[in-house]
């Protein structure tokens, strides 16, 4: 054979088989489009048997649509007892609150920043989780990053779950 003509016929079956595969691909796509009704798939959390995503957590009610992914009263109250420092950011649905840098007047040379971590549906103290950073001022003016004690964040994971029971109990009332 030729040189030319390999070439040809190399070009014409390649020429096939993308009309092959242009035609398989027409086939599928107007099978797709078919009336059937449409599939609907359970998600894993759905299935009976072992989760290994669950990480220990008991049966836990889905959020309703437009709710948020943690317990009401401990947002509400972590937002109420927060609310004396500046709010840098808050996330209802992951369950984070962060503050920003707050300075009390009567000690300007020190600052702390609060970040709550609600972590549970259900109103419970092993639900909340309070992380304090604090920082003064040095010598030439510049802040240093100093430990908090335990007890600061005690004391506010303290003050939010009064709190909440408070806003739960004033809940059951009405």
């Amino acid at each position: 054979m030729e040189r030319g003509t390999m070439a040809f016929e190399r070009g014409s079956v390649l020429r096939g088989v993308a009309a092959g595969v242009l035609t398989l691909s027409v086939l599928v796509g107007a099978s797709a489009c078919s009336s059937s009704p449409p599939k609907t798939f359970s998600t894993q959390s759905d299935e009976p048997g072992f989760n290994p995503f669950k990480f220990g957590r008991g049966k836990q009610a889905a959020p309703s649509s437009g709710s948020i992914g943690v317990n009401g009263f401990l947002w509400r109250a972590s937002l109420d007892t927060l609310a004396f420092m500046p709010l840098a950011s808050a996330d209802p649905y992951g369950g984070v609150i962060v503050t920003d840098w707050y300075t009390n007047p009567e000690k300007p040379d020190e600052r702390f920043k609060a970040t709550v971590y609600i972590l549970d549906t259900r109103l419970r103290a092993d639900g909340l989780n309070v992380t304090i950073f604090k920082q003064i001022k040095d010598a030439a003016g510049s802040w240093t990053d100093t430990a908090a004690t335990d007890q600061t964040a005690t004391d506010i994971e303290n003050a939010i779950l009064t709190r909440a029971r408070q806003l739960r109990l004033s809940n059951i009332k009405n």
